[in-house]
């Protein structure tokens, strides 16, 4: 995964419907430390396009009709700097559905931020924020655009049922997004110091810190070509993967490509796309079920998932695919990828990010 920085650790609770990213900082055995015995809580290692993409273009994390920046803050500075370098969170504000008594603060007069008016809600020191699953058929949330913060029964125990969270539903995936981005924030983004980012060799007896920068960027490297290396000694033992590709027809040969996902449902390619990152520019192909001759493209856009079909088009014998009525042709699909992917064309943006579904 070296030069890669969207592959990310999630905590699914299946018993509950939840999930979260973990924080580059956290401890996973503290992480696993908080299960119970008897449910069924997992770890994925999957692509998150968006883990990130609040530090590159915060303003669409944090639309102007849910924002209010403190007064403390110079407003001269351009948006990044004025969310990045402020010694205070952004004030989000906006209206939520909550499931029962739940928690942060919430006024009880309208728009009112004075104290007396004020109800606590949640605290975050020992707190995680969760997206939510299936909100309407596990909770029965007005939409699906749910997400909750868990808190721990006790200090040595764990939550256990939807009963112990604290459930919250935005109307939109916008609003969602910018109210975990900024908990997200607020729990750990503001406290966590470069300074206690450490590099550490382990290849001896005894662990050490790498304090020379090039030193632990050279390390890495070595760690992930060492790692690739076992990896193809594993995989030679089961026939040349490019020997393997080079005997597809040249009509098929999109089917190795890791953004063709075959059969996949329109539902299942919009799950498997917010799972991986609601940003512009993620995209996967996938084979029409409506049409078995044509393909579709699934892609994201302002946090929207639109699907566009790829039709193939017969000309004096010769079959070429199209996103447009057949005035931009391709003699296959990774010939299409790569043209969306340098050129905008019909499409509201380029394809920058592959939707991959890896089983381990």
């Amino acid at each position: 995964c070296i030069d890669d920085h969207s592959w990310t650790l999630f905590e699914h609770l299946s018993h509950v419907g939840i999930e979260r990213t973990i924080e580059d900082h956290e401890s996973v055995m503290e992480v696993l430390s908080g299960w119970a015995m008897d449910t069924d809580s997992r770890l994925y290692f999957r692509k998150n396009y968006a883990k990130y993409e609040f530090f590159r273009k915060p303003l669409d994390f944090f639309p102007d009709h849910m924002l209010s920046i403190s007064t403390e803050t110079n407003v001269f500075l351009c948006p990044t700097q004025t969310f990045l370098k402020s010694s205070t969170c952004p004030e989000i504000h906006g209206y939520l559905h909550a499931k029962e008594r739940s928690g942060l603060y919430f006024s009880n007069k309208g728009t009112s931020k004075e104290p007396r008016h004020l109800q606590f809600f949640a605290d975050f020191s020992d707190s995680d924020v969760y997206t939510v699953l299936s909100a309407k058929k596990l909770h029965g949330a007005p939409t699906e655009f749910a997400f909750c913060v868990k808190v721990p029964k006790n200090n040595a125990g764990t939550c256990s049922a939807a009963r112990d969270l604290k459930l919250l539903c935005a109307d939109d995936e916008q609003t969602r997004t910018c109210w975990i981005t900024a908990m997200r924030l607020l729990k750990v983004g503001l406290s966590i110091s470069e300074n206690s980012l450490v590099a550490m060799d382990f290849s001896g007896q005894k662990s050490r810190v790498i304090e020379n920068p090039c030193e632990a960027l050279s390390v890495a490297v070595e760690e992930g070509l060492s790692w690739r290396r076992k990896s193809c000694h594993r995989l030679s033992g089961h026939g040349s993967p490019s020997s393997a590709q080079s005997s597809v027809p040249n009509i098929a040969i999109h089917l190795t490509q890791p953004w063709f996902h075959g059969k996949l449902a329109r539902e299942e390619a919009q799950r498997l796309i917010t799972q991986q990152g609601l940003i512009d520019g993620v995209f996967l192909l996938r084979d029409s079920q409506s049409n078995p001759k044509t393909f579709v493209l699934s892609l994201c856009h302002t946090q929207k998932i639109k699907h566009f079909q790829i039709l193939p088009v017969d000309d004096e014998g010769d079959l070429f695919y199209s996103l447009d009525d057949g005035l931009t042709r391709f003699t296959d699909l990774i010939q299409l990828v790569e043209f969306y992917q340098l050129n905008r064309g019909v499409l509201p943006c380029k394809l920058k990010h592959h939707c991959a579904q890896i089983a381990l």
